[in-house]
C-alpha cells in the first residue's frame, strides 16, 4: 500500500441522506467518488455506519465509492419496536433496496457482524446483485449459543427492567457524542431506547441467523473473511468454516476484534489485494447502473 493512501481516504467526499424502505426512512452515508467501484458496508448489532467509517475511507482510497447503511431500528433510521421487522433476512431486503436506490446493478456487499450474516442472505436472495463479499467476524452455528448467553439478559433488561434501562439510555443520550467514530457508535447504540433494542434482539435472536449450509456452499463470488479470537460472540472457529464452505473464499485472521477500527495497517495490504481482484472482476466499461424499482 502506497504511504499516501491514508491521507487520500482522509479527503474522501462523504454525502449522507435518507432512500425509503416502506414505510420507513433508512440513514446513509456515502464515501468515496460518483464512479468508483460499487461497496456497501453493514454495521453490526445495535451500532451505526459510524462503525465502519474508517474501512470505508480506505476501500475509498482504492477506487471505491461505499455506502454505509443503518439498517432498520439502527442509527439515524426509523425505529419500531415490533421484533417481526427485525431479522437478518429481512436486513438484506434492506441492502437489496438501497442497491435499487443506488441504481447499482453489483456491488461488493459485506459488513461486521451482523452486516456479515445480513450480506450471506443477500447472497441467497440476490446473487446477481453481488460482485464479492466482505465478511468480517460472522456469527454463525458455533458462535450462536454464546449470543444467546451474552445478548439475552440485554433483551430481558429492556423487556423487565424497561424504567431504569430507560433512564440510563437517556442519561448517555445526552452525552455530547465524540469526534471518535468508534466511541460514538458504541455511545449512540447505549443510547438507544429499550423498546428498541428489545425488538432488534429478539427478532435478529429468533430469526434465522445465517442461510443454510448448501447455500453457502453455492456462493460463486470472490469472499474475504476477517475472523479472530478470543471472542466468544464471534468464534473463530465460524470464520474458519465460513471461509471452506464459499469455494472461492479466503482467510484473514485478526489479532483482536478492536484491530480493524484502531490499527488495520497490519491486515490491510491483505485486504487491499482482495479490493483488487474484485475490481479486475468487472467488465471494462466499468461499474453498471441499472433502472431504478420503486421502492413501496
Amino acid at each position: 500500500m502506497s504511504s499516501n493512501k491514508p491521507a487520500r481516504a482522509a479527503l474522501a467526499p462523504v454525502r449522507s441522506g435518507y432512500l425509503a424502505y416502506g414505510q420507513y426512512r433508512l440513514a446513509y452515508e456515502v464515501w468515496g467518488e460518483p464512479d468508483g467501484i460499487p461497496a456497501l458496508l453493514v454495521h453490526g448489532i445495535l451500532l451505526d455506519a459510524g462503525i465502519n467509517r474508517g474501512i470505508a475511507r480506505r476501500m475509498a482510497a482504492e477506487g471505491y465509492r461505499v455506502i454505509l447503511l443503518d439498517l432498520l431500528g439502527h442509527g439515524r433510521s426509523d425505529k419500531t419496536s415490533d421484533p417481526k421487522e427485525h431479522r437478518a433476512e429481512f436486513y438484506a431486503d434492506q441492502v437489496i433496496a438501497a442497491l435499487d436506490h443506488f441504481n447499482i446493478d453489483k456491488a461488493l456487499v459485506g459488513g461486521m457482524s451482523l452486516g456479515s450474516i445480513t450480506s450471506l442472505h443477500v447472497a441467497q436472495k440476490a446473487p446477481e446483485r453481488l460482485l464479492g463479499l466482505f465478511l468480517e467476524m460472522p456469527v454463525m452455528e458455533w458462535s450462536t449459543p454464546w449470543a444467546a448467553f451474552l445478548l439475552g439478559p440485554v433483551l430481558i433488561a429492556t423487556r423487565y427492567a424497561e424504567r431504569p434501562y430507560g433512564w440510563m439510555a437517556q442519561a448517555f443520550a445526552r452525552i455530547k457524542r465524540p469526534r471518535n467514530d468508534l466511541l460514538a457508535t458504541l455511545l449512540s447504540a447505549v443510547s438507544l431506547p429499550p423498546r428498541n433494542v428489545a425488538a432488534i434482539l429478539h427478532g435478529v435472536l429468533v430469526g434465522p441467523l445465517v442461510p443454510p449450509l448448501a447455500m453457502r456452499r453455492a456462493i460463486t463470488v470472490p469472499t474475504l473473511v476477517i475472523g479472530h479470537g478470543g471472542d466468544k460472540l464471534h468464534g473463530y472457529r465460524d470464520s474458519e468454516s465460513l471461509a471452506r464452505q464459499i469455494p472461492n473464499a479466503r482467510l484473514l485472521p485478526a489479532k483482536h476484534i478492536l484491530e480493524m477500527r484502531l490499527h488495520p495497517e497490519r491486515v490491510w495490504p491483505e485486504i487491499s489485494r482482495f479490493l483488487k481482484e474484485v475490481a479486475e472482476s468487472l467488465p471494462a466499461s466499468g461499474p453498471q447502473r441499472k433502472p431504478r424499482r420503486r421502492q413501496g
